[in-house]
């Protein structure tokens, strides 16, 4: 479905120098798309299901029908569950680990450093240790081991008894590391579970660790999993596991009941949020349900970070990818690497609330250091910009390597670019490297240009996935890096240099109800694939404006339409860095167009509705 082009309500510059654009021509149009030729199937669907016509014209822009719509709005993980022998060398894994199981195997698990890394790694102990499987795991140092499977600490893990090693959200690229370890009859054998691309040979042909490698992005995979992350794929191997356990008769003896593998959902969802995957399909069933196994409250950690972050409610995609992702995150990026995964797998309350707080305070500290980035980052990407590059690559000396790539997110939001953000640090050797981490924006896949650069010997080093990624590289090739970089991604330049807003529909103040709103929240959860619904409020004045907060940087404010008959309240967050805040405070209440997100604001006995406000225009 091609997008309507038209902007909205005539935005073409809003406040924030956005053009406000249909999110699809079935939404475009005065009064919501009526008289379009979808018409009638909308109108049909909202009256089988009790929806509002705008609910049904969303649901229709994201591809369902009447038939479909129950399915998608209550997924259920036995409709969309793929059988994990799909993927490319899952049963040999299956059978290995089967093996050690009942071998009564040490086994080792050496995870990223990141939300994914972590929450699979939890996955993988908690299921083998329910299994009766002694674990070990290792969460690598950022600073002092670097990014993917080392050596020291795969070899350490055998030497602590582990005749198996699972990698999991790292190893398909470690040939140099892992391959002699697989070739070595006294080291622990290897189990790759991983989602990041293949290196690539100068031919453009993948290759692969010798050890087991599952990875639905392998080319010869033919699963068609290539959007989940790396924790949905060590899910799918403890589902094949005790499938092959089952197949064997194992459980049947009686030592051992077969784990509850739905109540590893929380952390399925959370790396499923964290490293942005689409969210449709398996992924949403995976979510969704994962959402409502968070919300019992039975992980103790997640609980526990809850608390010292501040969540009200835990059970949502936004508190996750917000509020408890990047607290996890922030032991990886500046502080101890392994706190994600002791907090995850922790079962004390008092050990768990210690956690969540050094995570907290780790966050901030964070916070600091990549402000301190930013600035710099800024500028520069500025003059890149200037200069009419297609791709951002921006760097600097002792930029912290574990917060550069939230300073690629933030120049990517800002400038509509691909953005691989760098530090220029001091190898082993004694040499200058710079190393750094990439985000990109749909339709340019930055793992792949990254990888194609690492083939052809631009770089030293580098791979991920299509939006997300990291890299390595000598100062004397940084020209030529940014150059490459510029020919695979030049799509990038025919993009305006601000996103523009994709409006969902417009909306009067008498229809901004808390029907809707339920009716919007059932959508959820919300992301790439299933974007939160963002409606316009036309022709709105500011009746009430107010600073709220310990920092004064939120606006309540009360909007009427032209009439005075009707009112909604509204929320501003971070108004000082909004550019639309003077629009909002100037006391002429000139008459606004106000686009946002309607959501259900409920405290105490009140249960009410909020508008949640993202930008805004002149009338």
């Amino acid at each position: 479905m091609t997008v309507d082009q038209t902007p909205v309500l005539g935005i073409n510059c809003s406040s924030t120098e956005r053009q406000w654009r249909w999110r699809s021509p079935l939404l475009a149009g005065p009064a919501l798309g009526l008289g379009h030729p979808e018409a009638l199937s909308v109108t049909t669907m909202a009256e089988q299901h009790d929806l509002s016509l705008i609910t049904a014209r969303l649901l229709a822009e994201r591809g369902l029908n009447s038939q479909t719509i129950k399915a998608h709005l209550a997924p259920r993980l036995k409709d969309s569950m793929p059988d994990p022998s799909l993927l490319a060398d899952m049963n040999r894994a299956a059978e290995r680990l089967a093996d050690a199981v009942m071998a009564g195997e040490v086994i080792g698990v050496f995870g990223d450093y990141d939300v994914d890394g972590a929450c699979g790694s939890a996955l993988l102990v908690s299921t083998l240790r329910a299994l009766g499987v002694k674990v070990h795991s290792h969460i690598p140092d950022r600073m002092k081991e670097g990014y993917g499977p080392n050596e020291p600490a795969i070899r350490a893990l055998g030497a602590q008894g582990a005749g198996l090693v699972l990698c999991v959200d790292c190893g398909i690229a470690a040939m140099d590391v892992l391959d002699p370890i697989s070739g070595d009859e006294h080291a622990p054998d290897i189990i790759v579970l991983d989602h990041h691309k293949p290196a690539l040979d100068e031919k453009g042909v993948q290759k692969l660790p010798l050890a087991i490698t599952v990875n639905p992005n392998r080319q010869d995979c033919p699963s068609g999993l290539g959007h989940v992350c790396a924790t949905t794929v060590a899910f799918l191997a403890m589902v094949a596991l005790v499938r092959t356990l089952r197949q064997r008769g194992w459980f049947k003896l009686g030592e051992r009941a077969e784990p509850n593998l739905i109540n590893l959902l929380d952390v399925v969802a959370l790396a499923t949020i964290c490293d942005v995957m689409p969210l449709r399909g398996f992924n949403r069933a995976l979510v969704k349900q994962g959402i409502a196994v968070l919300g019992r409250g039975e992980r103790v950690g997640l609980r526990a970070l809850s608390t010292v972050a501040g969540v009200r409610e835990s059970t949502s995609a936004m508190a996750c990818g917000f509020a408890l992702g990047p607290r996890i995150n922030a032991g990886g990026r500046i502080g101890n690497a392994g706190l994600g995964l002791k907090l995850l797998l922790s079962d004390d309350e008092g050990e768990a609330s210690a956690i969540a707080a050094e995570l907290n305070s780790v966050n901030v500290k964070r916070r600091q250091v990549e402000q301190a980035i930013l600035e710099e980052a800024m500028r520069q990407g500025e003059e890149q910009m200037a200069a009419g590059h297609a791709a951002l690559f921006v760097h600097g000396r002792d930029w912290h390597p574990g917060v550069v790539g939230i300073v690629a997110g933030r120049l990517k939001e800002r400038f509509n670019r691909p953005t691989l953000v760098g530090g220029l640090v001091v190898g082993e050797g004694g040499e200058e490297i710079i190393k750094g981490s990439a985000r990109s924006i749909d339709g340019l896949d930055i793992g792949a240009a990254i990888l194609k650069a690492s083939a052809a010997g631009a770089i030293l080093g580098g791979g991920g996935h299509a939006m997300a990624a990291g890299f390595a590289l000598g100062p004397a090739q940084v020209e030529g890096f940014h150059k490459l970089l510029d020919e695979e991604l030049a799509a990038a330049c025919q993009l305006p240099a601000r996103p523009p807003l994709y409006v969902d529909g417009c909306l009067s103040l008498h229809g901004a109800n808390r029907n809707l709103a339920l009716e919007l929240e059932a959508l959820a959860p919300f992301g790439p694939g299933n974007p939160q619904p963002v409606l316009v409020l036309e022709n709105v004045r500011c009746r009430y404006v107010k600073r709220i907060g310990k920092d004064s940087n939120t606006l309540m404010l009360t909007f009427e339409d032209e009439s005075g008959t009707a009112t909604l309240k509204a929320l501003a967050f971070r108004a000082g860095d909004k550019a639309f805040t003077p629009l909002l405070e100037d006391s002429s209440r000139p008459l606004l167009h106000v686009a946002g997100t309607l959501q259900r604001d409920d405290w105490q006995e009140r249960k009410s509705v909020a508008f949640f406000i993202e930008d805004v225009a002149r009338a």
